[in-house]
């Protein structure tokens, strides 16, 4: 995100693979999600689960009347180097489709070159007007792209796709398609982890995305995507002590690791959510929002890290007009794909949109990945060892378009 919370800004990472006459993906993995509650639960055989394991891309499926690929490559290898003693690095690259037309983005599918390093990634579109700045933030950075936790680092980036673990290529319906002007180009941001080295380098990424584009003569309902986001107030389990485990200091740490801005986020997430009250520590939280313009949702997911144990999304709560439009009481990891709606959900513009996450510090114990990192009160955080509460919304401004 930029420098303030925007409740319609990509806070974290999440897989995009939806199905049936919505949008159709292949899915990696195909493993049932754990059940929560008991040690038995969690997979403890890996770094983080399913990072690591070679990725191969299933063959694309055909591609459909007005279609095309564009396949894109990252620039140079890159060696993430996560800054401010930290294990992770969000570095941001700025790749050109060659759009000399209009176009709509209707697939995707990221390949990830060394899922040993590889988190997430995240793909934003920029127009035109933003193509300067951003290349000149390219120039004046060392190194191949620039380092950008939150967001895009460029103003207007709008979030058009994205890959984690559980998923593959994301094959949006004919009748919808996220727009791609002329001249603009795709920025692509990558979360690199590097817990299983201590933060020091551990070896170069060269990831590539192949791009599924229409001709842009026929006009499709535009898609965007929309984030529910709610705080983390996660304390450290009576076992457990430290100086981390006072709030305020792990609240310096993360603005440490990753900026300013991140401490900001905690405060402001607190002042969205919670009307400012004091934080309430607890492994549950939630956050209402007003759904602020009518449209249409196509399909949801969730999003946490790795003391995930549930997550929820909910359409006008606690009225007769409520309605579930995600539950995923046993939250894993590694099968991060979006969720088809059976049928499209329409939204008003004064309908409340609820996201409610559940998180577990005893898991920290049981995972190696975190059995390095000191016991700490868990509040919103970018890297892996943090912690967030993201709810996906793929939704259009249009009712479905017939056909």
């Amino acid at each position: 995100m930029t420098r303030t919370v925007r409740t319609t800004r990509w806070l974290g990472g999440t897989a995009l693979a939806l199905a049936a006459t919505l949008l159709v993906a292949s899915c990696a993995g195909g493993g049932k999600p754990a059940a929560s509650g008991s040690p038995d639960s969690v997979s403890v055989t890996g770094t983080h689960g399913g990072h690591g394991k070679p990725f191969t891309a299933p063959p694309a499926a055909p591609l459909r009347a007005s279609e095309r690929f564009v396949n894109l490559t990252l620039p140079e290898p890159y060696t993430p180097a996560a800054p401010s003693g930290g294990t992770d690095e969000y570095r941001c690259f700025l790749v050109d489709p060659g759009l000399t037309g209009r176009a709509f983005l209707t697939g995707s599918q990221f390949m990830p070159q060394n899922t040993a390093l590889v988190h997430h990634a995240i793909i934003f579109r920029i127009g035109p007007e933003q193509v300067k700045a951003a290349s000149d933030l390219d120039a004046r950075t060392p190194g191949e792209g620039w380092t950008c936790f939150g967001d895009a680092g460029v103003e207007g980036g709008a979030w058009i796709g994205h890959w984690a673990p559980g998923a593959n290529e994301t094959l949006l319906a004919r009748n919808v398609g996220y727009p791609m002007p002329p001249g603009s180009r795709l920025i692509l941001q990558v979360h690199y982890n590097l817990l299983a080295t201590g933060g020091k380098p551990g070896g170069s990424d060269r990831s590539s995305i192949r791009l599924r584009l229409t001709d842009g003569k026929a006009d499709l309902d535009p898609l965007d995507t929309a984030q529910l986001i709610a705080p983390i107030e996660l304390p450290c389990t009576k076992a457990e002590s430290g100086p981390l485990c006072d709030r305020e200091a792990a609240v310096k740490d993360v603005a440490h690791r990753f900026g300013e801005q991140a401490g900001a986020t905690v405060t402001q997430l607190n002042q969205f959510c919670n009307q400012a009250r004091p934080p309430v520590p607890g492994p549950t939280q939630h956050c209402d929002r007003p759904a602020r313009a009518a449209g249409t949702v196509y399909a949801v997911a969730g999003h946490m890290h790795l003391l995930g144990r549930s997550i929820k999304v909910e359409l006008n709560p606690g009225t007769p007009k409520a309605r579930t439009l995600l539950d995923i009481p046993n939250y894993n990891f590694d099968e991060q794909a979006i969720r088809p709606l059976a049928q499209p959900v329409t939204i008003k513009a004064d309908d409340t949109l609820r996201v409610t996450c559940t998180h577990d510090a005893g898991l920290r114990k049981m995972l190696p990945a975190l059995h390095d990192i000191p016991a700490r009160y868990v509040v919103w955080g970018e890297g892996t060892s943090d912690e967030m509460c993201l709810g996906l919304l793929v939704w259009s401004p249009k009712t479905p378009a017939a056909g």
